[in-house]
């Protein structure tokens, strides 16, 4: 079913900007978004960041593309609209929509709050069937509509718009892992692979939290924004083996963001006696020796974002200890460009896209 064909019982166009090949490219696009149902929110969106997802997904990097596709999953914006059964946002409120707009809502999963991990699979916030049959668009586009369970309070006063996108995808994917393996005692050793948008926000979010932060890097480069303008404790090229050999057995948790394959022997060396590594990033294969996991009772796991609970939980703890993304805000017409810039790794250390005041 093609997404015009789905769109088209919609209450009225919606200006976005949509990829309609595996070029990737985006260009203006409109399309038509649903009525407004009991339990939605419709958002006039202001700002979206651009994730990754923006490469994978546009481009049909897992041969699940379904064009045109609308791309966006880090939704910031105003309501403009509620249903009649919606009580916890009125109009003018700021919320949030991440990575996912709906699931079964039945089983234990969403019954905790873990949406995510819905049994039926959580619909993403693009390039998925909704359970009606439609296509999901993002939040390259003007508005959009969303079950109130999905939406997500923006603290008015103290909180920028632009500056909370980011945390709808890049910062719940590495503050939901370090919550549940309660790394929220300070004092514990806390490792980040990789400086980029995820990477930049476990330091944040480290720091706060009272952890001791190791960076690890293949680039010295970042030696200076990691220390200086983040904050960490220490910083750490990967390939000297002589400073890796030095944190042998120090690191209670290891967050890594790297989606580039790199070797995984080394870093479980680093963690101490059931010390957990967690995988965020997406390389292609993991290999390591299970000697790595057996002698020193350590594990390997994953994380996807996280739970609607986990997600408002993550933007009051931002607002209260004025942890705020670095950012590099955009208009609409240079989404490709960044897009291309994001690739090279070229920003610091998130782009959000300025939707209110470029896209008309």
């Amino acid at each position: 079913m093609s997404s015009e064909i789905s769109a088209a019982n919609g209450n009225g166009n919606c200006l976005g900007w949509a990829a309609r090949d595996a070029s990737g490219v985006l260009s203006p696009y409109k399309f038509n978004r649903r009525n407004v149902q009991a339990d939605d929110v419709s958002i006039k969106i202001t700002h979206c960041g651009v994730c990754y997802a923006e490469v994978v997904w546009p481009r049909n990097k897992h041969g699940d593309a379904t064009y045109p596709m609308v791309p966006g999953h880090e939704i910031v914006g105003i309501v403009q609209e509620v249903g009649p059964n919606v009580h916890r946002f009125k109009v003018g409120d700021h919320v949030g929509v991440g990575t996912y707009t709906n699931s079964c809502r039945d089983c234990e999963y969403c019954n905790d709050g873990q949406e995510v991990y819905c049994d039926k699979g959580a619909v993403f916030t693009y390039n998925r069937f909704d359970y009606n049959g439609t296509i999901t668009h993002g939040g390259f586009s003007t508005f959009t509509v969303v079950h109130e369970r999905y939406c997500f309070k923006i603290p008015e006063d103290d909180y920028p718009l632009a500056s909370a996108a980011p945390l709808l995808c890049a910062g719940i994917t590495v503050y939901a892992p370090m919550m549940d393996h309660k790394m929220n005692q300070p004092g514990k050793s806390l490792g980040v692979i990789g400086l980029g948008g995820l990477g930049h926000m476990a330091v944040k979010f480290g720091k706060a939290l009272g952890l001791q932060v190791t960076v690890f890097s293949t680039s010295m480069s970042k030696k200076d924004e990691a220390l200086t303008l983040l904050g960490a404790d220490n910083f750490v090229i990967s390939s000297n083996r002589d400073q890796m050999k030095a944190l042998a057995k120090s690191l209670d948790f290891i967050i890594d963001t790297a989606s580039g394959d790199h070797p995984f022997d080394e870093y479980m060396s680093l963690l101490k006696t059931a010390g957990v590594l967690v995988l965020v990033g997406a390389p292609s294969e993991i290999k390591l020796s299970p000697i790595s996991l057996i002698m020193g009772k350590r594990s390997i796991t994953g994380s996807a974002t996280g739970g609607t609970k986990q997600i408002q939980e993550m933007i009051n703890f931002c607002a209260a200890h004025k942890i705020y993304p670095n950012i590099e805000v955009v208009p609409i017409q240079y989404v490709n460009e960044a897009i291309e810039r994001l690739i090279n790794k070229d920003v610091k250390y998130r782009f959000v896209v300025d939707i209110e005041n470029s896209l008309k």
